[in-house]
């Protein structure tokens, strides 16, 4: 009996352990946001407090650009949109960057 309990005891460790170690967990297999409509006009640049793309399982792929009125789907071919985007992660670089090399002490 101290055998069997053990045998089980030890299954039950096993299946813990290998479903903690799936490279993809059930929260990673859900898609973002993803678009249905897109705004057809143009957001000014200073409007924009984050912009992303839509996750590659959406049916139809988009950014997602965020602003003071709300959230507004844009389709991915608006140049300007691109070039927003392009903006905008060039600069999050950047500020990455800045906050890492600010952390180092003096030379």
């Amino acid at each position: 009996m101290k055998t069997l309990g053990a045998t089980v005891g030890l299954l039950l460790l096993l299946a813990v352990y290998c479903c903690t170690a799936m490279p993809l967990g059930p929260n990673d297999l859900k898609p973002g946001r993803c678009c249905f409509k897109f705004f057809p006009g143009r957001i000014p640049n200073a409007h924009i407090l984050s912009i992303s793309k839509t996750h590659e399982s959406c049916s139809k792929r988009g950014f997602v650009i965020n602003t003071p009125q709300g959230d507004y789907c844009v389709n991915l071919n608006q140049k300007w949109a691109i070039r927003a985007f392009l903006k905008t992660s060039t600069d999050s670089k950047r500020q990455t960057e800045q906050g890492a090399s600010s952390t180092l002490p003096p030379a």
